[in-house]
């Protein structure tokens, strides 16, 4: 029985489970069973929703570029992005040569309901939140787009993978076992018209 666990990586804690000899969190130190890995990792300083799973075959759909499944982030960046900004952030910008894929742009009108951030942030009167959705992943995307226009990302927290989101009562740091709810909606996005069996979850626990 394969098991999938939905995490709340915090601000600080790397995506991965062997020791960081800088003394800094990883998932082992969230309690997480290194038999489980990550569909996709976040970076030290990047925070939200965590997939782990001990699935290789859903596991390789679901970071495989061929299968260009998509991820959800809030942004907070520096300053007011212009229309046409928000326009090259849509089209693709040029990251090392290679132009990113069309993204989906959104300028959020309020401040989305986020846990605290451990930093002291810019005044909200010189950022801007952005609802950046993404069919690709590479190396710090976000936040080498978000420079590449002129506003730089000060926070950023990634809130679905596909339909499976965020649960409002996951706190930075918490992660439990998926839902049978959550469960069929990330296997139904994996595997379209049933083409694989159906997972079993384990017991929904919740660990922090």
């Amino acid at each position: 029985m394969y098991r999938y666990v939905i995490a709340y990586k915090p601000y600080g804690v790397l995506s991965i489970h062997h020791r960081d000899p800088l003394g800094r969190g990883t998932l082992t130190t969230l309690g997480i069973p290194v038999t489980l890995n990550p569909a996709g990792r976040l970076d030290l300083d990047s925070e939200g929703l965590l997939l782990l799973t001990d699935d290789g075959q859903t596991l390789h759909r679901l970071t495989h570029p061929y299968f260009r499944h998509s991820k959800t982030y809030l942004v907070l960046v520096l300053g007011r992005p212009s229309a046409e900004a928000l326009a090259q952030l849509r089209a693709g910008v040029e990251i090392k040569g290679r132009r990113t894929r069309p993204a989906d742009v959104e300028v959020l009108m309020g401040e989305p309901h986020l846990p605290p951030f451990p930093r002291q942030l810019p005044s909200p009167a010189k950022t801007t939140w952005l609802r950046i959705v993404l069919r690709e992943g590479r190396k710090r995307q976000v936040r080498r787009m978000t420079g590449a226009v002129g506003h730089p990302t000060v926070r950023l927290v990634r809130v679905a993978i596909g339909r499976l989101t965020l649960p409002r009562d996951l706190a930075p740091g918490e992660w439990r076992d998926l839902s049978a709810t959550e469960l069929r909606v990330l296997l139904d996005d994996v595997w379209p018209r049933g083409r694989r069996r159906s997972g079993s979850p384990t017991r929904v626990r919740r660990y922090s």
